[in-house]
């Protein structure tokens, strides 16, 4: 295991001052309120104030918290307009801006957060807190969701003129709205989701969030990228694994295969990565996950979670990065935390939203997510009812079969084998036609002998194709080959080739509901 990078974060006074102004930075920033929700349990202190807990907690789970340990505060939710129904258990909304703003050159070089900021959350996640407490539901939300915006009228929403078929997005070339069928002050009608922040700060993003989700936020957290790596140096660094070298220029992110202990500016390289196969949000939002996974299962590995003076220290440390609504005090965050200390693995769950069209081209937008709406229903209303996402009827795969990321159709395939091979070529060629993928049959040239097992050869450059077909041909073996040939090659073993059933399914291969167990590295 590689030693922790412990280099202490110097933003100091200039990134508290940012923060307490509202300022949050990317993604990470969600990562940064999750881990403080996680390690601010048990006890902060024993001073006699007033004591405040989540609902169905009381008592001696309800512990004592210092006044003194107060949060920036953000107005969100007084004369909230057109709210979901309130339902069992506890919705938090955790967001990351995408803004720069008091940071030196220098310390965005030392971060690998250069480029232009957008004043939009770059990271979205739900988290919902089980009634009973032993359930911890997470779905991360695609900043690129295509979504419509709530419309107002003077501050409060105007139902009079709704627009048609607000929650289908704009057919490809359609032109936006004029300025008469704008909302008011030249408000949009719609957009990626990350957008609702630039329009309208935390209300318009809880406003969107709750409208597009019919899920009723009860608390809102963000933070920025300093908080982030002040908070994993903290907490003394965080545990990655990996199979495989992870390298992204962008993010700064250089890890060799294996496990690794990261402080705060290893960590947000690790979480901020995008450009790492699979590449894009879909990825990164998995990895994150991950993260957030392997963090609590350390948390309770070196008994955070029941070291009063540890937990006093590290929520003295780690309150004041964030910005909260006024509702949220630091004893209901005790009180979660004393929940999350006591959470199986088994029991906390990630999922992301599901998704349709992973490029809806839109003017003024570019490319957009759009969901899968019925899926996508379904996910929330369990969230909504109090349910596990990890059950079939809360997250039902499109169809039945092994999920794959690329389509069978875009996956040419030529079946060779000689006369001796020729019952086992045929019915490998059906198998794979029933699956969609387009198939050719070829006789083998030469005295080439049957192997073992079947083969797939293929060209290193298509290994995202390869990982579908594969998924087929369970029993296959891979063999790349250098040049950029777009047709798969597939040897016949001697065994009959089993070819299982699979679904083009970009979402549930990144996506679907994991435990943390499963996404933690034990």
């Amino acid at each position: 295991m590689s030693e922790p990078r412990r280099t202490r974060s110097r933003l100091g006074p200039l990134a508290r001052s940012q923060r307490t102004a509202g300022g949050r930075r990317r993604r990470t920033a969600t990562i940064a309120a999750l881990c403080v929700t996680l390690t601010c349990g048990a006890a902060l202190g024993t001073e006699a104030v007033p004591r405040f807990a989540l609902p169905g907690v009381s008592g001696a789970n309800a512990m004592a918290v210092p006044a003194a340990l107060a949060m920036p505060r953000t107005d969100v939710f007084d004369d909230l307009p057109d709210r979901p129904a309130d339902g069992p258990g506890t919705n938090f909304l955790l967001v990351g801006l995408d803004k720069r703003a008091g940071l030196s050159e220098r310390e965005k070089r030392r971060l690998h957060v250069g480029g232009e900021a957008c004043n939009c959350t770059d990271a979205m996640m739900l988290v919902h807190v089980s009634a009973d407490q032993r359930r911890v539901s997470v779905v991360s939300v695609p900043r690129d969701s295509y979504v419509p915006f709530p419309r107002e009228a003077g501050g409060a929403r105007d139902s009079t003129t709704e627009e048609p078929a607000a929650r289908e997005p704009a057919a490809e070339g359609q032109a936006r709205p004029t300025t008469a069928g704008e909302q008011p002050e030249g408000r949009p009608w719609a957009g990626k989701i990350n957008g609702a922040y630039d329009l309208g700060g935390p209300r318009m993003t809880v406003r969107t969030v709750e409208q597009a989700t019919g899920v009723r936020i009860d608390h809102y957290l963000e933070a920025d990228f300093a908080s982030f790596v002040e908070a994993v140096d903290e907490l003394g660094g965080a545990t990655v694994c990996t199979d495989k070298p992870l390298r992204d220029r962008n993010s700064g992110l250089d890890l060799t295969a294996g496990t690794h202990r990261l402080d705060g500016r290893g960590a947000l390289q690790y979480v901020r990565a995008r450009h790492l196969p699979p590449s894009g949000d879909l990825g990164r939002m998995r990895r994150q996950q991950r993260f957030l996974a392997q963090l609590l299962h350390s948390f309770q590995g070196r008994g955070v979670f029941d070291d009063p003076a540890a937990l006093a220290h590290s929520a003295t440390a780690l309150l004041d990065t964030l910005r909260a609504d006024e509702r949220l005090s630091a004893a209901d965050l005790v009180t979660l935390g004393r929940a999350l200390g006591k959470l199986d693995t088994e029991r906390a769950e990630f999922a992301t939203v599901p998704i349709a069209d992973f490029d809806h081209r839109v003017p003024d937008w570019g490319s957009t997510l759009v969901w899968d709406r019925e899926r996508a229903d379904r996910l929330f209303a369990a969230l909504r009812t109090d349910r596990s996402i990890a059950s079939e009827e809360a997250y039902a795969q499109p169809a039945p079969g092994v999920p794959v990321a690329w389509a069978p159709g875009d996956i040419p395939v030529r079946v060779v084998a000689g006369p001796e091979r020729a019952e086992a070529a045929g019915a490998l060629e059906r198998g794979l036609r029933g699956n969609g993928f387009p198939v050719r049959r070829q006789r083998a040239e030469g005295e080439r002998k049957p192997s073992e097992k079947t083969e797939i050869v293929y060209a290193k450059s298509r290994q995202r194709q390869a990982r579908s077909l594969a998924a087929a041909l369970p029993a296959a073996r891979l063999i790349p080959v250098p040049g950029d040939s777009k047709v798969f090659t597939v040897y016949p073993g001697r065994n009959q080739p089993e070819v299982v059933r699979v679904v083009h399914d970009r979402s549930s291969v990144q996506g679907a509901p994991a435990s943390g167990a499963e996404l933690d590295c034990g």
